[in-house]
């Protein structure tokens, strides 16, 4: 393997010091709804989240937002006060800004708030700040670093679906509640369709992209009113 495949294993490690295992994005309504309790279910719901969430509109965002932060870079290196500098910042702010609206609940706006900047810092502290610094949410903080890592455009946009697959399925293990073996199998499963939608994503106009998850987008609003919560989101 090479050293951008490792790389890349990394930013996808439930290791990671992001937080993202305190977050259900929703899940945990349907599994106290009654709506999600079996493999089958989930698995249902992921691939329709796959195919028209949020998600797919983010991960096509990332190319976009490494053109961003890369103009972002080069430009203030000309002085932060330049017309041009100003100008790149504005682009990049626009982006992260306009995907951050696509989540309809204040509880996954500060989700990817709180994971943008655990991840820039993780990446400041590794020796790739970002300069000048910038507040910004999860996608684009997850662009920063297949910049910093130098990994291959498709190999990322196909790493944030896992990477989010992944946590969907480990918040429904511990919700569900599912085995150890059927959250492995039913990733499995799900690979196909993950890189399936990570070769369109990779080419896709964020947007032009559509989402059709109103259930999840109100289910989301709804987790925040529950009596007994395991997840913040």
């Amino acid at each position: 393997m090479s050293v951008a495949g490792l790389h890349l294993l990394q930013l996808v490690s439930p290791a990671l010091p992001v937080g993202a295992f305190s977050y259900s994005e929703g899940l945990e309504v349907l599994v106290q709804r009654g709506t999600i309790t079996t493999a089958r279910a989930l698995q249902d719901w992921l691939e329709a989240e796959l195919r028209r969430g949020s998600i797919g509109i983010e991960a096509a965002a990332l190319g976009p937002l490494q053109e961003a932060l890369r103009q972002h870079q080069l430009m203030a290196a000309a002085g932060t006060e330049s017309e041009g500098a100003q100008r790149a910042r504005a682009t990049l702010m626009d982006l992260d800004s306009w995907l951050l609206v696509q989540r309809e609940a204040p509880e996954l706006r500060s989700q990817q708030r709180q994971m943008g900047r655990s991840l820039l810092q993780l990446l400041a502290q590794l020796g790739w700040p970002l300069q000048p610094a910038v507040e910004l949410a999860w996608p684009a903080a997850w662009a920063w670093a297949g910049l910093c890592l130098e990994l291959p455009l498709p190999d990322l946009v196909e790493a944030y679906l896992y990477g989010w697959c992944a946590n969907q399925i480990s918040a429904a293990v511990r919700l569900v509640p599912l085995g150890p073996t059927q959250g492995q199998r039913l990733q499995l499963a799900l690979a196909p369709l993950l890189v399936e939608r990570g070769r369109e994503l990779a080419r896709a106009d964020p947007r032009e992209q559509w989402t059709g998850g109103i259930g999840s987008g109100l289910c989301q609003l709804h987790h925040a009113e529950l009596y007994s919560r395991l997840f913040r989101s």
